[in-house]
């Protein structure tokens, strides 16, 4: 069904506010998904601070160029079926998010991402993004690591302490 020109203004202004809010746009193929498939990848994504779409290549290139960080970026790329997957929280979730979808969808294959900055990646370097840890799970290791001396100490202490308490108890007896 085609849309209304009102209804493309509508879809054009939600896809540049995206891509305004967005630290990381990946672009993937779905050609072959089943639609039960695509709301289960939506639902999933959405966990993960994601949002992905499908949307006509036409529109998502009339919304990159009302943006000034996108007017010189080349987006010839963009052909076939595509779905976007924005994320304005951290950079890798997106393509996270597809990647372990793809995990069970081997039709999912990544075109591109297009950074806050406008520069666009190849596929291969959003393969590697993909392979990064997350932003949650980084900051999980980071406090790891700091308290992991402070752990040990404490655990040294007690056991010392406990030691010492169990000397104590078997001279009492």
């Amino acid at each position: 069904m085609a849309l209304s020109k009102d209804k493309k203004v509508e879809v054009v202004d939600e896809v540049a506010q995206l891509l305004k809010d967005s630290k990381m746009t990946v672009i993937a193929k779905y050609e072959g998904t089943s639609v039960k498939s695509m709301q289960e990848l939506r639902r999933a994504s959405r966990d993960n601070g994601t949002k992905v779409i499908v949307v006509k290549n036409r529109l998502f290139k009339k919304a990159a160029a009302g943006d000034e960080r996108f007017k010189d970026t080349d987006l010839s790329i963009l052909t076939g079926q595509l779905m976007y997957a924005f994320a304005s929280e951290d950079e890798v979730a997106p393509a996270q998010s597809l990647a372990n979808f793809a995990k069970n969808e081997p039709q999912i294959e990544f075109v591109a991402a297009l950074t806050a900055e406008g520069k666009i990646l190849p596929a291969e370097e959003v393969k590697v993004l993909a392979s990064l840890p997350g932003k949650n799970q980084l900051i999980a290791e980071t406090l790891a690591m700091l308290t992991s001396p402070l752990n040990d100490v404490i655990s040294g202490l007690s056991g010392n302490l406990l030691g010492l308490l169990d000397g104590i108890s078997a001279k009492a007896s």
